[in-house]
């Protein structure tokens, strides 16, 4: 049944040629772009551009492909750092627009509010233990916010010294950013004032001890009855499933079950770290670092399948992500394929997916991005996004 999935996910991808391009970060402070052409079954990608002026240690993307712009977020670790937006040509070469200069340790941000809900940038700082935000544009821009959070004590990992926000992720409805925090087990809710930007703290939910929460996605039934977020939680290396309602002006979180990301009766070694999660219709996928279920260096993604109703999940199977340390993946526009970047292996494999089961199979094309990393290190690949 596998091999037949595959060929389906084969002949999904086009007749004829195909020609589409990413982006994708490294932590040596290069940006690329890459030009992906498939025909059939098959498929190559190249390196076209390499840039700079996200700073030393760009770790995010964030992209918006109906104004093509890519803001670019620096987790350097010194001090100082710099956000960046760049245009994006039609041939999918970058060019900057804007900069800012900032504290850095960013790990992720997304813009927010203003008249069409991109008036504002906000941040996270994982050391720090900060959330910050700006007003639009970058350049000239200055902090109009920041909220620092404390710990009342240490976590049951090493890890949770001090809280450590992972992600400024913005809901559905785009009235609220949620903030997962990986040092203190919370799932921390702000409510946007459009207008101002000002972000006012709601109801913090707490996950399981331990858990580590890294990254949030949203899920809805077809019918709209149903609305779901799921956790990928970093430091227990398992997903979360919530209950989603909105109550007195604020998101309501409810957790009503947890699970490995990896198969019943297996565990993660002692470096094993979940990294990404995503939801592509009825199945939710979530990345692990360092399992090498696959063999040397070849990790898993871990498949669930979302119960159309309910919204809950179940686990599916593990597929092999082409990479190590595979701290990045996103679906292309139809969800025939996935691009996969491995940190440590500092590569962007592009991988077959069937929309009907899910499943993904074959390796379509693969390239080096810049210099490979070191296991557990911040270095190699940090993120890879599509532009469609």
């Amino acid at each position: 049944m596998l091999r037949i999935a595959q060929l389906l996910a084969g002949i999904s991808l086009v007749k004829g040629a195909l020609g589409v391009n990413l982006i994708a970060s490294h932590f040596s402070g290069g940006i690329y772009s890459l030009s992906l052409t498939t025909s059939g079954q098959s498929g190559t990608i190249s390196v076209i551009q390499q840039t700079s002026g996200c700073g030393t240690t760009p770790g995010w993307l964030e992209l918006y492909s109906d104004v093509r712009k890519v803001y670019c977020f620096d987790e350097s670790w010194s001090g100082r750092g710099q956000h960046a937006e760049f245009n994006i040509g039609n041939d999918g070469r970058l060019s900057l627009a804007s900069s800012l200069s900032v504290s850095g340790n960013s790990v992720h941000g997304t813009l927010y509010g203003g008249s069409d809900g991109r008036g504002f940038v906000a941040t996270a700082e994982y050391s720090p233990s900060t959330i910050t935000t700006y007003k639009l544009p970058l350049q000239g821009s200055r902090v109009a916010q920041t909220e620092k959070f404390t710990l009342a004590r240490r976590g049951p990992h090493q890890r949770q010294d001090v809280p450590h926000p992972h992600e400024v992720h913005l809901d559905p409805t785009g009235k609220f950013i949620l903030v997962p925090d990986l040092g203190a087990d919370l799932i921390r809710v702000f409510r946007i004032d459009a207008n101002s930007g000002r972000l006012t703290s709601c109801a913090n939910h707490a996950t399981a001890a331990g858990d580590g929460p890294r990254h949030i996605k949203f899920w809805k039934s077809a019918d709209g009855t149903k609305e779901k977020a799921y956790t990928l939680n970093e430091l227990g290396n398992s997903v979360s499933a919530w209950d989603v309602s909105y109550t007195n002006n604020c998101i309501s979180l409810s957790r009503t079950h947890t699970i490995s990301t990896y198969a019943p009766g297996k565990k993660g070694g002692a470096n094993t770290k979940a990294a990404e999660i995503r939801t592509q219709g009825n199945f939710l996928y979530a990345s692990n670092r360092a399992d090498q279920t696959f063999g040397n260096q070849q990790d898993s993604i871990a498949i669930y399948t979302i119960d159309p109703t309910t919204g809950a999940i179940a686990w599916m199977e593990a597929a092999n992500s082409y990479s190590y340390y595979p701290r990045t993946f996103a679906f292309n526009k139809d969800g025939t394929l996935v691009a996969i970047g491995g940190q440590t292996s500092s590569n962007v494999a592009i991988v077959a997916r069937d929309p009907a089961t899910g499943k993904l199979g074959r390796l379509v094309a693969n390239v080096q991005v810049g210099q490979k990393g070191r296991a557990g290190e911040e270095d190699g690949l940090s993120a890879v996004v599509w532009v469609e």
